[in-house]
């Protein structure tokens, strides 16, 4: 218990890791000045370290410069995390503040100023003083040019952390974490032939599909991808399910040609766009603020890329390989998939709201011009859903405004037509 307390304690003081980054420069800076002061010739060449003048210059800016870095990144450090209570919730700032990679970081920035304070001792710019401690010197330098680097290791560092996906993969891991701890692990079941499992947890956010097509063509076999494109899967879950004899498929091949990740991406998932898009909307319209003019740009930005895929062909998702033979099935978003991703929860936030509805409604009756006719009744059932929801929110009076186009979005009622 007493060992436990101990280690608990030190684990949850943020200043041990600096502090020893500070002892360490200390110790550093002595042995250096030590070494050098041994070899009264020098270690190393004038041409290189410069002049006891140029030396004691490098001390001093390398002190200063590393002063001023550290105060800015704890600044920095301190608005993160009153951003992130504010943001996302109070609790997790601990797991921020229990990191060891910005601790690191911060260790590393102490160490280079408390070394090269300390080692300006051994710099004497007198006439006939002793000769330049090369080893302090470029000792100096390389701590300044790790210290550059502990920065980018740092901004990318709290970059990624204080992502929505970063703050929830932390407490997640760490969760899961504790889960394996306190909960023996069953025995594994027996793998189902006719099913990959993943080994991880995460987003698709990529597959190779032609080196897919190319394993079950060499298998002999189809394979079915379970989750579609951004979906999360959990570990142990169904990643490919296999369609045939798949005795001679390479399954960790398989699992190797599907990428997961802890956040969604752009590429290769066009859904997603549309998703951050309407969260945009979504904020602009659920906050106290009710910035619907936020929410109408979203629109037109839906409605741009609708319009652009409104008549083009979707892909079914059945891969062949060169025998014409399938190989790969992948479910994909069809057109009603699209415009419900798009329309629905904007039109369930926006029925108070005329300036958005109108907005809507415009752009849902321009789909409805270039839409072929099969794609149709996604399209009608958004402008029958869209008028129910006025019909709710709003009275008489304001009801029938509330649906006339408006393709500017400004609010000003019907478009205007120039004769």
């Amino acid at each position: 218990m007493r060992r436990y307390r101990i280690v608990r304690a030190l684990a949850q003081r943020l200043w041990i890791i600096p502090t020893l980054g500070v002892v360490a420069g200390i110790v550093l800076s002595l042995v250096t000045v030590a070494i050098d002061r041994r070899n009264e010739n020098g270690l190393l060449s004038q041409s290189i370290v410069g002049n006891p003048t140029d030396a004691q210059s490098i001390l001093t800016t390398i002190a200063t410069a590393v002063v001023t870095l550290t105060s800015v990144v704890l600044t920095v450090t301190l608005v993160a995390v009153q951003l992130a209570m504010g943001q996302f919730s109070p609790r997790i700032v601990r797991a921020l503040l229990d990191d060891r990679g910005d601790q690191f970081a911060i260790a590393v920035f102490g160490a280079t100023f408390t070394f090269a304070i300390f080692s300006l001792r051994a710099i004497d710019t007198g006439p006939g003083g002793t000769p330049v401690p090369g080893l302090t010197v470029l000792t100096a330098l390389a701590l300044a040019v790790a210290s550059g680097l502990a920065l980018l290791f740092f901004v990318n560092h709290a970059g990624h952390q204080l992502r929505v996906a970063g703050l929830v993969d932390l407490v997640g891991d760490e969760l899961r974490s504790e889960l394996d701890q306190r909960f023996p692990h069953a025995p594994a079941p027996r793998e189902d032939a006719s099913l990959v499992l993943s080994r991880d947890a995460g987003n698709i956010v990529h597959c190779d599909r032609d080196a897919l097509v190319a394993e079950a063509r060499r298998a002999g076999c189809t394979l079915e991808l379970v989750p579609m494109m951004g979906d999360f899967v959990v570990r142990g879950a169904p990643l490919v399910r296999v369609q045939g004899n798949g005795a001679r498929l390479d399954r960790e091949r398989v699992r190797y040609l599907i990428a997961l990740e802890d956040e969604r991406t752009h590429r290769g998932d066009p859904a997603y766009g549309f998703r951050k898009l309407v969260d945009v909307a979504q904020r602009a319209l659920g906050t106290a603020a009710n910035d619907a003019t936020t929410a109408v740009q979203v629109i037109n930005r839906l409605h741009d890329c609708l319009r652009g895929i409104a008549n083009r062909p979707f892909p079914n998702g059945h891969l062949r390989d060169e025998d014409d033979e399938l190989r790969l099935i992948e479910r994909v978003l069809d057109w009603d998939g699209y415009v419900r991703l798009a329309f629905d929860e904007i039109r369930l936030a926006a029925g108070g709201y005329p300036q958005v509805t109108r907005r809507l409604e415009a752009a849902l009756s321009d789909l409805k011009t270039v839409a072929p006719p099969e794609r149709q009744p996604a399209i009608d059932r958004q402008l029958r859903l869209l008028a129910d929801a006025v019909t709710r929110e709003l009275d008489d009076d304001d009801r029938d405004a509330a649906l006339v186009p408006d393709a500017q979005g400004i609010g000003s009622g019907a478009d205007v037509t120039i004769s």
